[in-house]
C-alpha cells in the first residue's frame, strides 16, 4: 500500500475519470482494455464530483442466512480496519449472489462509513435508500437498486474482490465519477496529475477551434493533427520502458 499526499488526492479529484483513464494509457503499464470497472457498475449520483480513495474490500452474501444472527455483521471490523489504509477509504463490496437478490448497502451503512472517513462506496450488488444516501452526498456505485437487504452478511473483509470485472485489492487507489471507476497505479499517481492536465490541454485545441463557430474541414483537420501531435509527444515522454526479461 502506498500513501498519496492530500495535495495529490485533491489534484486528482479535479479531473473526470475518462481524463484520468486517458492519461494512464500513455504510461503503457497495462493493456488499454483493463484496469477499470465495466458497464455493470453505475453511478447512482452522477452529479457528484469525482471521488479518489483507497479500497476497503469485503465480500457479502444476501441469499441465505449466516449461522450467527444479525444482518451486516462484520461492519464494525471493516470500519476498524480503515486505519490500515494509506488514505481515505472507498468501500468496495463484492456481492457473491449472481444475480443479486437484495441490497448490499443503504442509508445506515453509508452514514456509518461516511462518519468514519470513507469517501464513497462501490458494489457489484444492489443499493437501497437511494434518496437518503443522495442527501448525504456520498458517492455510491452499484449494479442496480433493490428495496430489501435479504440475509446480507459479510463473508470476508480486506481480501481481494472482483467488482465490475476488476480485481481490487485492499489499499488499491481508485478514481470514480459518473463515467465509472478506474484503478490508479500508485507508482505514477504523482506524475499522473500533470499528465492529465497536458492531455486535457491537447484536447482543448480541437474543442476551442469548434467553439469559435463556423468550422471548416481543413481547419478541423489541422486542429486534430495538433491535438494528436501533442498527445503522441506526451506519450513518448511518460511511457515506461518494457521490463527486462528475467534469467
Amino acid at each position: 500500500m502506498r500513501e498519496l499526499s492530500p495535495l495529490t488526492i485533491e489534484r486528482l479529484r479535479r479531473f473526470d475519470t475518462p481524463t484520468i483513464a486517458n492519461a494512464i494509457e500513455l504510461f503503457d503499464l497495462r493493456p488499454r482494455h483493463t484496469g477499470y470497472m465495466d458497464a455493470r457498475i453505475r453511478a447512482l449520483f452522477p452529479e457528484l464530483p469525482p471521488v479518489v480513495g483507497c479500497a476497503s474490500t469485503a465480500r457479502l452474501h444476501c441469499a441465505f442466512p449466516r449461522r450467527e444472527s444479525g444482518a451486516y455483521r462484520g461492519l464494525e471490523e471493516q470500519i476498524r480496519r480503515f486505519e490500515e489504509l494509506p488514505g481515505p477509504a472507498v468501500v468496495v463490496l463484492q456481492d457473491l449472489d449472481d444475480p443479486p437478490v437484495a441490497a448490499t448497502f443503504g442509508e445506515v451503512m453509508c452514514t456509518s462509513y461516511q462518519a468514519f472517513g470513507a469517501v464513497g462506496i462501490i458494489t457489484s450488488g444492489a443499493a437501497r435508500d437511494i434518496e437518503q444516501v443522495r442527501r448525504l452526498r456520498f458517492p455510491a456505485f452499484a449494479s442496480g437498486v433493490i428495496c430489501a437487504h435479504g440475509y446480507a452478511h459479510f463473508v470476508s473483509i480486506h481480501e481481494p474482490v472482483r467488482v465490475g470485472g476488476l480485481i481490487v485489492h485492499p489499499g488499491d487507489w481508485l478514481h470514480a465519477d459518473g463515467n465509472g471507476a478506474i484503478n490508479i497505479p500508485a507508482e505514477i499517481a504523482d506524475e499522473l496529475v500533470d499528465v492529465a492536465a497536458e492531455y486535457a490541454a491537447a484536447e482543448a485545441v480541437v474543442l476551442e477551434y469548434l467553439r469559435q463557430g463556423k468550422p471548416d474541414p481543413a481547419g478541423y483537420c489541422e486542429a486534430r493533427r495538433e491535438m494528436l501531435r501533442r498527445i503522441e509527444e506526451l506519450g513518448r515522454r511518460v511511457r515506461r520502458p518494457p521490463a527486462a526479461p528475467v534469467g
